[in-house]
């Protein structure tokens, strides 16, 4: 990710009066123009790098600059080291090296407090299997963005239709448990998102484009899916069997005990093809009450599912 790298870049140069790019993009396993790129960005920061020609050269801080390393609290540094941790969680061994670093700024004397603060809360969003395909995807799609070049890919729609996107990457999006691409299609000449369990036959081009500057508060992933006037209020019923179902997925303050051991609960969530997914999920053991549309929609979906397993289902015995 490119803010660790430049965090870490930053701490080198506080270290070490010169470096070589060439030995940062070995470092980071990047190329010499990225590191250049990186240079731009933390002078845009405000902490001036200058780059020195001819033997001896290198890249380092301005003559006389001093970082102030009381800039950020311990607090903060913890907060900060407890993100990344979360991070690399997913995305592998990358960070180690920043947070190692991270550590070296606290003073010897409060290292134990420090790392105290930074195992109070855990946030690990790996998944419990492998990711398998999807990790490669990951790891190609990070090197596009990298690398600022454009990638090709078969892309299948919620509706099953097949199509061939050429997209130039913009960022990698984790929303719920789901990885998803944000970029410029050059077909629909337009910004869109596509996720990335949905892509086939992945390539990484060579063709290099112009990243254009993202408005913040447009982004697909916030546009107020959560706003309550898009969320519609579904009232639930366990049955006993799936008491520990609906205990492990809902907040027990929400579940209502009911005479026969079950519990019945109302929720909000979009109204949309995972939340319909999300309830077929619990199988029999659970019952929508209401809406009376949505009961009736999984009431279809599951007679359709039935369909394609009763030839497998034993028959009842015909009368004599």
């Amino acid at each position: 990710m490119k803010i660790d790298r430049l965090l870490s870049i930053v701490i080198l140069l506080l270290n070490r009066p010169l470096i070589q790019a060439k030995e940062l993009a070995d470092m980071f396993e990047v190329s010499v123009r990225t590191i250049y790129r990186d240079v731009d960005s933390i002078n845009t920061a405000g902490i001036p790098v200058v780059t020195y020609q001819g033997a001896g050269g290198g890249i380092g801080l301005m003559e006389g600059y001093r970082l102030d390393r009381n800039v950020l609290s311990e607090r903060e540094l913890a907060d900060i080291f407890g993100a990344l941790q979360s991070i690399s969680s997913y995305v592998g061994e990358g960070h180690h090296l920043l947070l190692e670093k991270i550590s070296s700024v606290i003073p010897p004397s409060k290292l134990a407090a420090f790392r105290s603060k930074t195992t109070q809360m855990i946030v690990d969003i790996s998944p419990w299997g492998q990711m398998g395909p999807l990790e490669e995807r990951l790891s190609l799609l990070k090197e596009a963005l990298e690398e600022e070049v454009v990638v090709t890919f078969e892309y299948i729609s919620s509706e099953g239709r097949v199509s061939q996107r050429t997209i130039e990457p913009y960022t990698l999006v984790l929303k719920g448990q789901s990885w998803y691409l944000y970029g410029f299609c050059t077909d629909r000449r337009d910004f869109r998102l596509f996720k990335l369990l949905r892509m086939k036959a992945l390539v990484k081009e060579q063709r290099h484009y112009t990243r254009q500057d993202i408005p913040l508060k447009e982004l697909p992933w916030t546009d107020g899916w959560t706003e309550p006037q898009n969320l519609q209020a579904i009232t639930l019923r366990f049955a006993p069997e799936g008491r520990h179902l609906a205990e492990e997925y809902f907040d027990s303050e929400e579940l209502h005990p009911e005479d026969n051991g079950g519990y019945t609960l109302t929720v909000r969530y979009a109204e949309n093809d995972w939340l319909l997914g999300f309830l077929l999920s619990f199988g029999p053991v659970l019952e929508v009450l209401a809406p009376e549309h949505i009961r009736r929609r999984l009431g279809e979906l599951a007679e359709g599912v039935a369909a394609k397993y009763a030839s497998s289902l034993p028959q009842p015995d015909s009368p004599r």
